[in-house]
């Protein structure tokens, strides 16, 4: 994923290696991490795609770290409810959960009010995945590819919609980027959940759809939607034949990416044995395949460039969610 942001500098890298040459210290105080099972919080809801990456990700960290890796799912408020359990919870090692863009780079500018700050209130340990967005069309639009379709728009503006899991979603902002770089006007149609509006789409009442890829590739395999293009900086391995909207618009970039994360003020020994047991799991080349087989790509970095990283996704998502109009009070 570094390729697809600027690097980060290396005197992060020099703090963590810092921290991580002080912990050995402090290991022999408290013993060794884990000593019993870890609690893991999905803050969305059982039987979707984080889910089931989640539960590949904690059997990989249950094999490596000889302790249960627990999934435990807390869903609401787009990850909120979850993640606010999280920030609540002894900063021992024993509570962790799964960070990512909804709650800890979108949430800060689309809600009012937080039950928590985004950044204060987490240990950032590592990046796990990122997962891009596809842009299918239904079958009547006249388009194959992202010039077509912006050429189209130009000429119908207000025509033509697209769905979303929701305002404030990445479906959402990847279509709102769109709409900003490509200089075009298309309705949006927000559902509770992708599922909902591709069912629209295949009905024709919507004409495109920014879903996640496991659900959007599926229907274009089938061939009951048009592939238009991928929204991450450049094409996935899981379909590379579909290309990437930056190789029209310059700078177009939105997946769904997560982070292993804990309550503030873990201590530093935690931290580095965490950081480590994900490195692992994250280069294993068993789960390296089965989450390319869920159009998830693994990926690992240290503490300091993941807090890096959130800190850059919302200041660069920022002015997308206002530019869009989307506010919950």
């Amino acid at each position: 994923m570094n390729e697809f942001r600027s690097a980060i500098g290396r005197r992060t890298i020099v703090a963590g290696l810092a921290s991580a040459l002080a912990a050995p210290t402090v290991v022999r105080a408290q013993g060794t991490y884990p000593s019993k099972p870890v609690r893991y919080i999905n803050p969305f809801p059982a039987g979707g795609a984080t889910d089931t990456l989640s539960r590949i990700f904690c059997a990989k960290m249950s094999e490596l770290s000889g302790q249960q890796w627990i999934v435990e799912n807390k869903g609401g408020s787009g990850g909120n409810v979850g993640m606010d359990v999280l920030a609540k919870s002894e900063p021992d090692g024993y509570t962790l959960g799964l960070g990512g863009v909804a709650s800890h780079a979108i949430a800060p500018t689309l809600y009012a009010k937080m039950p928590f700050n985004a950044r204060a209130d987490f240990t950032f340990v590592s990046t796990m995945w990122w997962l891009p967005n596809m842009l299918v069309v239904n079958l009547e639009v006249p388009v194959k590819d992202v010039p077509e379709l912006i050429a189209l728009l130009k000429k119908n503006p207000g025509k033509y919609s697209y769905a979303s899991a929701g305002s404030g979603t990445t479906l959402h902002l990847s279509g709102e980027l769109f709409k900003i770089l490509a200089d075009v006007d298309m309705v949006h149609v927000p559902y509770r959940g992708a599922a909902p509006g591709m069912q629209d789409l295949l009905a024709g009442q919507v004409h495109m759809i920014f879903d996640n890829i496991p659900g959007s590739l599926a229907q274009s395999r089938a061939g009951k939607v048009r592939p238009i293009a991928v929204t991450s900086a450049k094409r996935t391995p899981v379909a590379p034949d579909v290309p990437a909207v930056s190789e029209t618009l310059a700078g177009f970039d939105i997946v769904s990416w997560t982070t292993l994360t804990g309550p503030a003020k873990l201590p530093p020994n935690v931290v580095s044995r965490l950081s480590e047991l994900a490195r692992k799991a994250l280069e294993s080349d068993d789960l390296k395949a089965k989450f390319q087989d869920l159009g998830a790509t693994a990926w690992w970095q240290s503490p300091a460039d993941t807090l890096a990283f959130r800190d850059a996704e919302e200041a660069r998502l920022a002015p997308v969610i206002r530019k869009s109009g989307a506010r919950v009070d």
